[in-house]
């Protein structure tokens, strides 16, 4: 039975405030920090509406200058407003000729696909000629004979290469004897087109030209 005399009431009761009183010393010191952090957020908050502000101010500031300036040259060119609406139809205009332009040298090379074969290995000269190939729609392919002595096995790669195409280009210096005579032969025996090309001749891309040219008459 839980003594109840005055002595052990005090002391329970001298207890539960102690226990109480520092309760509240955690929520008052919790309150406190809760409260400078508010009020750090709210300096930063002002801080950061300060510069925004000052921002605004001086983007308005920039407009207005600039719209003054603008109203200054139109009443100093009273023909300006015109004039631009001017040049933007002849910019339009000179897009609109360059797109015939590039329309009209599609259509003089408007000729079924054609398959272009290169022997070769100078690919800087085989680049430009591709580019020239696919963009009249035709197919580009390139055959490197790395080794001049290549023996027969390696042959079917080549008369493969040259069943597909319908313009055989060859570089001197890039084929043996035999597969020279080899890509002569079969120009011959189809009728193909066969373009033979040192490095003092015209350009690959130059020679393709030529060719397209002479497929659309």
């Amino acid at each position: 039975m839980r003594n109840t005399s005055p002595t052990s009431l005090f002391s329970d009761l001298s207890q539960d405030h102690g226990v109480l009183l520092a309760e509240y010393g955690r929520v008052q010191k919790r309150c406190s920090e809760l409260i400078q952090r508010q009020a750090a957020e709210i300096a930063r908050l002002q801080a950061e509406q300060m510069r925004l502000r000052a921002r605004l101010i001086a983007r308005e500031s920039a407009l207005a200058f600039a719209q003054q300036d603008s109203a200054e040259l139109a009443a100093a060119m009273p023909g300006l407003g015109p004039r631009r609406q001017l040049a933007q139809r002849v910019e339009g205009l000179l897009q609109r000729v360059q797109d015939l332009l590039r329309e009209r040298a599609r259509a003089q090379f408007r000729t079924p696909a054609k398959a272009v074969l290169c022997i070769g290995r100078e690919e800087s000269r085989e680049l430009a000629a591709q580019s020239v190939v696919e963009w009249v729609g035709g197919s580009f392919a390139r055959f490197k004979r790395f080794d001049a002595q290549a023996t027969r096995a390696d042959e079917p790669g080549l008369d493969a290469y040259l069943q597909q195409a319908d313009l055989v280009i060859c570089q001197t210096g890039c084929l043996s004897h035999g597969d020279y005579w080899r890509v002569q032969d079969h120009c011959r025996r189809t009728g193909k087109p066969c373009i033979l090309l040192d490095r003092s001749d015209a350009p690959l891309a130059a020679q393709t030209i030529r060719f397209y040219e002479q497929a659309a008459r």
